[in-house]
């Protein structure tokens, strides 16, 4: 099982004065996917990163760009987060008034397409899409800030999408991102996920021992 599990760690951990570094670090310790958070503000209440600094950071690694966007209205921005370099554009709901042709926006740009639900959100907004998706993506805190606690109520919201998967015979990831460490780690792996996002446990345990920490995450 533990072969099949990314590790997506997410820079919003990451030192900002040297991001190019840190991606360097990172895939050099073994990172799978390096995961992006943006945010506008608006539909969370954080501001961080833009298309031109994802662009900046894509010589840095040739690894997958897993760009988890928090903005709305979304369609706006895909395009240039498509040409600074994103791989999975995932995308809530919530920030977009037809899920459809936001869909169709991510794969006209040639781009994998996520969709991620915020804890509160109803599996039922996604249910008719998962089919023509890549990824979803559960998120275990409230969208905004790094270093929350992680929300283990959202762990039957794993299993139940895990189950669409399996008896739709889906060839679809399932992305956790939210307090993930090494203890609950096994909780959302059990649940279903096979991508796990994690920042603070990735930058700070073990003194920042970054291999150490996405070995630990990805075994445990």
């Amino acid at each position: 099982m533990t072969s099949s599990i990314k590790i997506s760690p997410s820079i919003l951990s990451a030192d900002f004065s040297k991001l190019g570094a840190e991606i360097v670090s990172l895939d050099k310790a073994g990172a799978d996917y390096i995961h992006v958070d943006v945010m506008d503000g608006h539909f969370v209440p954080n501001i961080t990163i833009g298309p031109e600094v994802i662009k900046k950071l894509r010589p840095f690694t040739k690894k997958t760009f897993d760009v988890h966007l928090m903005i709305s209205p979304v369609d706006k921005y895909i395009e240039q987060f498509a040409e600074a370099g994103a791989d999975i554009i995932t995308f809530h709901p919530e920030a977009t008034n037809n899920i459809s042709d936001t869909i169709n926006l991510i794969k006209k740009q040639n781009k994998k397409v996520g969709i991620s639900l915020k804890p509160k959100s109803s599996i039922d907004l996604i249910r008719d899409y998962i089919s023509k998706i890549d990824l979803i993506l559960i998120m275990s805190v409230e969208p905004g800030f790094g270093g929350q606690k992680f929300m283990p109520e959202v762990v039957g919201k794993l299993k139940e999408i895990k189950k669409i998967i399996s008896e739709k015979k889906l060839n679809v990831d399932l992305e956790i991102d939210g307090g993930i460490n090494f203890e609950n780690c096994k909780l959302a792996k059990e649940a279903g996920a096979n991508i796990l996002v994690s920042g603070s446990t990735i930058f700070k345990e073990n003194k920042g021992n970054l291999k150490k920490n996405i070995s630990l995450l990805r075994s445990n």
